[in-house]
């Protein structure tokens, strides 16, 4: 070879070199820009070959998702949600397909546990010959973003109602479902204070369906029960990650419902001064609770709680208003009822009277005694019209008290008595018989408790009973428990059980049914009276015990045999029964239905199930309407009065 020849090859190669050194000097440049560009990049970075290990993680992935390059190089993060395993395959899917992905929205775990909203932009990798090698994903974290643009949606939605809804139930119940979308739970659950009991109940819940929801409404408890107790007791936040870990978890409201909780969060629903409430949220979709939820759900509370108290007082407000109106109008009633008790037989006793009067005259019977008793009688008569009309007039004042009004009549009658009798005659043994003749009807009964048997009472009551109500064809259920002790006075019993089991006959028609059922409920005897008959209305039914009530209007009232059906009374039986709870320390409820076919108080009940046109079978009319009476006695001689 010449020697320029070689020296041309020399040079050739010396630039060739240099040409390399300089790609090589801006390659190691690009990689170097690379490296700082990724390192300072705020959105986490990832590539990973096309076996799904990874290859590189930048710092802020570490920063967000937690793991590191060292743990993860060469390994699958498994981090996707197994609910969006199917998700992320049509996303690679779409990936190879379109050789890049832009703005893929999706969530992923965090090493911790926590899930994360994730917007996702990515691209295939290629090697030297255009073959792919792997994918390099941008996961730009979106959770505080979504989360507060939920939030703001959710709170708008809740602003927008809170002035147009008046009533509790509504308000509340819009706010509950949002709630459940807000923090994405299986049940949501608002508890309201009850300060003159010191309970929690829960006001509203929103759970799987309205059948679920609500066994929650008849559920109290102490408000320092519970997680939602200790809440509302301390003021503060709580989560409960597992609820079976929990040694204060209240497990009543599971064993009572179909909830099963697996962690809880509970925020208090604060004012100023006090907590009027507590949220409770069960059972995260995904993930566990964290600050953010805290965060969000309070700001919930913050929002709500004076819509809430004001929305309840402007309620309580309608409610004695409305409870009001029912009790004037049951005033009503209770002046025209006892015009018809007593006005009637005092208008029936003087016309008897004076027939009898013109009888004994048409005879020749009359003489100066017989009409000095007449007179005297006739003149009694009036003052038991007179009275009517006073108490008439009595009762349309506010603070009428019977009791003492009463006694200030046989006071007094006591006392003229007196005078008459020492001014006819010498002998004192004539007043000391009427003023015990008078104590034995006006005075104080002295009665004892005594330890019954109330099994063997109450099976000798009901055949004693049984001949009273012979004529009506109603089919007795009878189930009483065996060796169940009560403390209570007989004649007392006597009263209470007759007066539920005549109440039960005389609501129930014809060819209808009634059980009757005495058993030990937490050790307690309890006598449970259930007929199948009309029901109240839910206007009437608070009155039953709390004022005299007569459920039959009084223009159609009209005095009937007893355990005739709607035979009706004086009104006062359940009244008498509800005092004499507090006396001797037995409780009285009632559960009542309406009957569905008449639904309205002025509404008629035929009387017979064979005679109501709505009833092809017995069941209809059984499963239409219906009373439960509840009296739950001190068992044995565990309380003595």
């Amino acid at each position: 070879m010449k020697l320029r020849d070689k020296q041309s090859a020399l040079q050739d190669a010396q630039n060739a070199e240099k040409s390399a050194i300089k790609l090589y000097q801006k390659t190691r440049l690009a990689q170097e820009r690379l490296r700082t560009l990724l390192k300072f990049l705020p959105d986490p970075v990832f590539a990973f070959t096309l076996d799904n290990t990874v290859e590189y993680i930048n710092p802020a992935f570490e920063k967000v998702f937690g793991w590191t390059l060292k743990e993860v190089k060469g390994k699958n993060i498994k981090f996707i949600p197994d609910h969006l395993i199917d998700q992320a395959k049509q996303g690679m899917k779409q990936l190879f397909k379109n050789q890049s992905v832009h703005d893929f929205e999706t969530q992923r775990y965090t090493k911790d546990g926590r899930i994360l909203d994730i917007l996702i932009n990515g691209s295939i990798l290629y090697d030297e010959h255009n073959k792919p090698v792997g994918q390099a994903l941008i996961l730009r974290d979106m959770t505080v973003e979504k989360r507060m643009a939920k939030s703001n949606r959710i709170m708008f939605t809740i602003s927008k109602a809170l002035h147009q809804y008046q009533k509790l139930e509504d308000l509340i119940a819009l706010i509950n479902k949002e709630i459940q979308k807000l923090i994405s739970v299986e049940g949501a659950f608002i508890l309201l204070a009850d300060k003159s009991k010191d309970q929690l109940y829960f006001f509203s819940a929103q759970y799987r369906n309205l059948e679920s929801e609500k066994k929650f409404e008849k559920i109290r408890f102490q408000a320092d029960q519970g997680v939602s107790g200790r809440v509302y007791k301390t003021g503060k936040p709580l989560i409960i990650p597992d609820a079976a870990k929990c040694s204060f978890f209240l497990r009543r409201v599971d064993d009572e419902t179909d909830l099963t909780t697996k962690n809880i969060l509970s925020v208090p629903i604060k004012l100023k001064d006090r907590t009027i409430g507590v949220i409770s949220v069960v059972n995260k979709s995904h993930g566990e609770f964290d600050n953010t939820d805290i965060e969000l759900l309070s700001m919930v509370t913050s929002t709500i709680a004076l819509p809430i108290e004001n929305t309840r007082i402007h309620e309580e407000l309608r409610k004695s208003y409305k409870e009001l109106k029912t009790l004037n109008r049951a005033k009503d009633k209770v002046i025209n009822h006892l015009a018809h008790e007593l006005k009637t037989p005092v208008a029936v006793l003087s016309a008897s009277m004076k027939l009898l009067s013109k009888k004994l005259k048409a005879l020749g019977l009359e003489n100066h005694l017989i009409e000095k008793i007449f007179t005297r009688g006739q003149r009694n008569l009036n003052r038991i019209l007179d009275i009517q009309y006073e108490v008439e007039d009595l009762l349309r004042e506010k603070d009428f008290k019977a009791y003492h009004i009463l006694n200030k009549l046989l006071d007094a009658c006591k006392d003229e008595l007196s005078i008459l009798i020492e001014s006819e005659t010498e002998n004192i043994d004539i007043i000391n018989r009427v003023h015990d003749t008078i104590e034995n009807l006006f005075g104080p009964k002295k009665i004892q408790s005594q330890s019954l048997l109330f099994d063997e009472y109450l099976t000798k009551l009901i055949e004693q009973l049984r001949p009273e109500f012979q004529h009506r064809n109603c089919l007795l259920n009878i189930r009483i428990d065996k060796n169940i002790p009560v403390y209570i006075p007989p004649e007392i019993l006597d009263i209470i059980t007759t007066g539920v089991i005549r109440n039960a006959v005389e609501y129930t028609p014809d060819a209808g049914k009634i059980d009757i059922i005495l058993k030990n409920t937490q050790h307690h005897p309890e006598l449970i009276v259930t007929d199948y008959g009309i029901g109240f209305t839910k206007e009437n039914l608070h009155l039953i015990f709390k004022n005299y009530f007569t459920p039959p209007e009084s223009m159609d009232y009209s005095t009937k045999n007893p355990y005739d059906f709607n035979a009706g009374g004086r009104g006062f039986d359940l009244l008498r029964i509800k005092i004499f709870s507090e006396q001797y320390h037995f409780n009285i409820w009632i559960d009542s239905n309406r009957c569905g076919v008449i639904p309205n108080d002025n509404d008629i009940c035929p009387g017979d199930i064979r005679l109501c046109r709505a009833c092809t079978t017995p069941d209809g009319c059984f499963n239409s309407g219906g009373t439960s009476i509840h009296i739950q006695f001190q068992q044995g001689s565990a309380y003595r009065v």
